[in-house]
């Protein structure tokens, strides 16, 4: 009778002393500091309901692996700063418990205790290291890409501008001098052409230096303006021959009725067809491209597209930056155009660039 009814109480202990083990470990998953002193605290508990035997002091076997586990899983959650204190106070404890308590106890499981949590929290803070620095080596590399696009951008805006400047600069500096020589070109003009014309040139020469002021500080210091006129599509032929001479079959098409369009807008096609031919050189060596060029109502169409390569292993591309078709899209926006680039079918590349001309500006030129 004594027997059996000791039974009971048995599987009691061990169930309790079970669920006290078990429950830092729950801990871990809303507290994890906590859950560390909760681990501390269980362990005398469990030892003092289970009994000690040679070896079991001061961690009983479930305490043993709860505590490691408990240590293992808040040093993945926390930092290893953390992982070190706590293997530090655990120490503390061990020797505590072996002074103070475990003097009746040949052995103690302290020193394996002390060697296999280190070896684990040693881990954790190696694998923690290794995750700061790769994380750091990632947002490092995408700050970098941002920065270089960045770059890029202002270095194609800064480029456009110059041209623009240019351009405009140029126009400018005609309608001063024709407001000026106007009057003289007309024998006795009355005094309301006089003044129309003298405001006009006041408002041109004003103009004029109001943009040297503005866009003048983007010119580099040393920066010249180019002795040449700035090119135009009446160039491309001149541009094709010297892609031909590169190795690069090019054919050039043009549709609707050829017309002056604005300088700017010429110059930004110009731009866009030599830095497309220079992308199908250097990542399609080898291959043929086509320049087609559309005035339509309302604007100018550009297409150029090349073929494959024909083999890769003969010509092999020259790796790029991946900036041309960055700087193309600023043209293209700052025109307020549309624009499409990517692979073609047959593997070749295609780009398809839209610039819109203004009524005005297309009304005007009919007129003249």
């Amino acid at each position: 009778g004594a027997v059996s009814g000791g039974i009971p109480g048995g599987d009691a202990l061990v169930l309790l002393t079970g669920m006290l083990c078990a429950l830092p470990v729950l801990a871990t998953l809303v507290r994890p500091v906590g859950a560390f002193w909760l681990s501390l605290g269980v362990t005398p508990v469990v030892a003092v309901l289970s009994g000690s035997g040679a070896g079991d002091w001061p961690w009983m076997p479930g305490a043993f692996l709860s505590h490691l586990a408990v240590l293992v899983v808040v040093a993945l959650r926390t930092r290893p700063r953390t992982a070190a204190w706590m293997w530090a106070l655990t120490a503390l404890y061990a020797l505590l418990s072996d002074v103070v308590f475990g003097g009746p106890y040949y052995y103690t499981n302290s020193g394996p205790m002390m060697v296999t949590s280190a070896f684990a929290l040693l881990v954790v803070s190696l694998w923690h290291v290794r995750h700061t620095a790769q994380q750091e080596v990632t947002a490092q590399q995408t700050v970098t890409a941002q920065e270089r696009s960045r770059r890029t951008l202002l270095e194609e805006r800064t480029t456009i501008a110059r041209e623009l400047h240019d351009v405009v600069a140029h126009h400018m500096s005609v309608v001063a001098i024709q407001a000026e020589a106007a009057p003289y070109r007309v024998e006795n003009p009355p005094p309301e052409l006089e003044r129309a014309f003298a405001t006009i040139r006041e408002n041109a020469v004003a103009a004029l230096t109001e943009l040297r002021r503005v866009l003048g500080v983007v010119r580099a210091e040393d920066y010249e303006a180019p002795d040449a006129p700035q090119p135009t599509l009446a160039d491309l032929d001149a541009l094709l021959a010297n892609v031909r001479d590169t190795g690069l079959d090019v054919e050039k098409a043009v549709t609707g009725a050829v017309r002056e369009l604005p300088q700017g807008v010429e110059l930004s096609a110009y731009r866009i067809v030599q830095e497309a031919l220079s992308n199908s050189l250097r990542h399609a060596p080898g291959a043929s491209a086509r320049v087609e060029i559309g005035y339509v109502l309302g604007g100018l169409g550009v297409r150029v597209v090349n073929g494959p390569a024909p083999s890769p292993h003969l010509i092999k591309p020259s790796p790029g930056a991946g900036h041309g078709i960055t700087g193309m899209r600023e043209r293209v926006s700052m025109l307020n155009g549309e624009m499409t680039a990517g692979p073609t079918d047959d593997g070749g590349y295609e780009v398809a660039v839209f610039l819109p001309v203004t009524a005005v500006h297309e009304t005007s030129e009919e007129t003249a």
